[in-house]
């Protein structure tokens, strides 16, 4: 039976009034071959953050696009202020006060703040037939200054910060007077710093009686900002509670169905294992000064850093995928050329980028196809592709990886982002790559999902793959880490093994100014 809570754990009383600001009712969405939203419910009081969990495919997404207009509920009932309404597009939906941050951020990089919250309404002058900058500047500021925001209206987008391009895209949803904000993953690209000032935000926002949907699978980020949460999971409604009071591990259990083991695991050691990739004194530029490091065979080698490190950028540079100015790469004792990710695939690295959806899938492609790309040569017979090959290579990986898809002809842009992850580490598997670089594994990906990915990961090392593991996330750099190699500002600041590595240690030495290392 469904747990449910009407009334919010830590806002005051007069922030959840008897009819909810928004209540979907019974609420069920099919697509081709896929029940994705099964009977399913949610509630939000006026002035209340509320979380909606659940792993990836649970059915979140569908159900917030059909309260944002860009899906129609096949069945069930959409309730504002206790009055039925129908959602039928989006910009219905806006009309009803309703806006959706999206985790991907949509704005024009070419435009200003203001252009870009205001696009498509623009004030007029002289008869319609231009733009009012001046009122639009105005207007803009205004909502910036509800924000307390100190933000000129005029800035070109493109020059932003990506968590000032957040705040744009909250006051374009503001801009059409909101009551209701749907945040999917609004800090997957933000530092503490800025996550607390889009915290700050929110509060504002609540005291201001805005309801806010907040999406996300950082469980610390839900301790501070959210009042109640639902969870669901395969598509039903599974319980609403207090987010006070409430566990970490119970509402774990409810997203995935069982409890997950969570235990720090003591890695083996592998200090004596062969080095099969050693890089001496890359450089590029600022972003890469100096780097140099052992990878050894069955290794998991944790990359931590701040953003703007350079970790990323060191892990492109091995692959090929961005030019280095000096610096030596050699693999199983041999110093290699790699001028180009073709190179980099040869001698047996697999590169998992951390923005999968561009430089890790073709995701117009089927999952077959993806899983083959990187491997296409074997399956190539006097010129022509063997497609029942392909096809029997695909639905292996998808059984031994669990990639949930109703067939490997499925398009990859439809399945859940732990399942694309997955597709991308099946898409090296078949290479048999004996280096790989992982990089953000886990990025918006649920509880169940990444530690998934944590097992193959453990599974890959036993089997000999020797992998860098780029993370953000210090509990996952410590979990998963046989050492930690951390960075700061291009350099390499430090190296620590297992036993001697602790949170503390790694942001003293991700903080580690070049002043300090010279």
């Amino acid at each position: 039976m469904p747990v449910t809570s009407t009334t919010s754990a830590t806002s005051p009383p007069s922030a959840t009034p008897a009819a909810p600001l928004i209540a979907l009712r019974n609420v069920s969405k099919r697509f081709p071959g896929v029940l994705a939203l099964d009977n399913c419910q949610f509630e939000l009081a006026a002035g209340e953050v509320h979380a909606l969990m659940g792993e990836n495919g649970a059915g979140k997404s569908t159900l917030m696009k059909i309260l944002s207009g860009v899906y129609q509920c096949d069945s069930g009932e959409i309730l504002l202020d206790g009055r039925a309404v129908q959602i039928s597009e989006p910009r219905q939906a806006q009309a009803l006060g309703i806006g959706i941050i999206h985790q991907e951020l949509n704005l024009m990089n070419h435009l200003t703040a203001a252009q870009n919250i205001f696009i498509g309404r623009e004030p007029r002058r002289a008869f319609g037939l231009f733009v009012d900058e001046d009122a639009l500047n105005r207007q803009s500021a205004a909502i910036f200054a509800r924000m307390r925001l100190d933000l000129d209206p005029r800035t070109p987008v493109g020059e932003l910060t990506v968590a000032r391009q957040q705040m744009v895209e909250v006051a374009k949803a503001l801009s059409f007077d909101s009551r209701v904000l749907i945040m999917d993953e609004p800090t997957a690209a933000l530092n503490n710093a800025e996550i607390g000032e889009l915290f700050r935000i929110i509060r504002d926002l609540q005291a201001q009686g805005v309801g806010i949907v907040y999406i996300s699978h950082k469980m610390d980020e839900l301790r501070q900002i959210a009042d109640r949460v639902s969870v669901m999971r395969d598509g039903k409604y599974i319980a609403t509670v207090p987010m006070e009071g409430t566990s970490m591990d119970s509402i774990i259990a409810m997203m995935v169905g069982r409890a997950l083991d969570g235990e720090q695991r003591t890695p083996p050691d592998t200090s004596a294992n062969e080095v099969v990739l050693e890089v001496r004194g890359l450089n590029r530029g600022r972003a890469i000064r100096e780097v140099g490091f052992q990878l050894r065979r069955g290794e998991i080698l944790g990359f931590a850093g701040l953003m703007g490190a350079g970790r990323t950028e060191v892990a492109r540079a091995i692959f090929g995928a961005d030019p280095l100015e000096s610096g030596e790469i050699i693999i199983h004792g041999g110093r290699a050329l790699i001028k180009s990710p073709a190179d980099a695939v040869a001698h047996g690295i697999g590169y998992l980028s951390e923005d999968r959806k561009h430089f890790g899938l073709a995701v117009g492609m089927d999952v077959q196809a993806n899983i083959a790309l990187s491997s296409m040569g074997r399956f190539t017979r006097a010129g022509f592709m063997d497609q029942r090959a392909i096809r029997a290579a695909a639905q292996g990986y998808v059984r031994q990886l669990a990639i949930k898809t109703p067939s490997v002809e499925q398009q990859a842009r439809l399945l859940s982002g732990g399942n694309q992850q997955k597709i991308v580490i099946a898409k090296w598997l078949l290479r048999d790559c004996d280096i790989l670089f992982f990089d953000e594994p886990t990025r918006g990906i649920d509880i169940g999902a990444k530690s998934e990915i944590y097992k193959l990961l453990d599974a890959l090392a036993a089997q000999g793959k020797a992998i860098v593991m780029i993370s953000s996330e210090l509990p996952e750099v410590l979990r998963m880490s046989h050492r930690i190699l951390v960075m700061c500002e291009g350099r390499v600041t430090g190296e620590l093994s297992r036993a001697e590595a602790t949170q503390e240690k790694i942001m003293q030495l991700a903080t580690q100014r070049e002043s300090a290392v010279l």
